[in-house]
């Protein structure tokens, strides 16, 4: 059954309304999948070192390579669920 974007979208929205502040590993997660889903593939230039935020968000994102928008909006749904259920909203 194909994923409804209203569906990922209000997931998107309701995985920000967390307790507590999620682990930066899923949020990273998240934010990778995220992009894949409403992007696609990375194409932009990897930050430098002087900004290592920006560069955990790029290989975040870049990891997703090849992941079809599809099934990344499945895969983040499923994370973000397990993120809600973990620090409740």
């Amino acid at each position: 059954m194909p994923l409804c974007i209203a569906d990922f979208e209000k997931m998107a929205e309701d995985v920000k309304k967390v307790k507590s502040r999620p682990e930066d590993k899923e949020l990273l997660e998240l934010y990778g999948l995220y992009k894949q889903a409403t992007v696609g593939d990375n194409h932009i230039d990897k930050p430098g070192l002087f900004n290592p935020k920006a560069d955990a968000k790029w290989e975040a994102w870049n990891s997703r390579k090849g992941m079809s928008k599809d099934d990344a909006m499945t895969a983040y749904n499923a994370l973000a669920k397990e993120v809600i259920n973990k620090y409740g909203m």
